[in-house]
């Protein structure tokens, strides 16, 4: 995947996202989803300009469908934001990088130095 994005499966979700020790980004796609694919680029930047601060994945819904049924994921793309292994926040459709980051930055703040 391009930028500093982690491709999680449902094998290595729980190590990847509820074990990270920093906030993580998690967006939920699949290849044929028109959004998706349009919100990608952003996600990407999202990822690379976050480095160390905050993780970005992607799941993709088709492939993983055990953790996308846990999160009630029924529509794409859905993003879900999670702090300490909790889901904090989420937004579904092709959203802007200014609503990803505002909350991406205030998860960052809440992180203990």
């Amino acid at each position: 995947m391009a930028g500093k994005t982690v491709d999680v499966t449902d094998a290595t979700f729980r190590s990847e996202v509820l074990n990270a020790s920093v906030p993580v980004l998690v967006d939920f796609w699949a290849p044929w989803c028109g959004p998706c694919r349009a919100i990608a680029p952003t996600v990407a930047a999202v990822a690379t300009e976050y480095e160390g601060r905050a993780k970005v994945v992607k799941v993709n819904v088709d492939n993983n469908q055990r953790v996308s049924m846990r999160y009630q994921v029924r529509s794409i793309p859905t993003l879900l934001f999670f702090n300490g292994g909790k889901v904090t926040d989420h937004l579904v459709g092709a959203v802007s990088k200014q609503a990803l980051t505002q909350r991406l930055d205030q998860m960052v703040s809440e992180q203990p130095a």
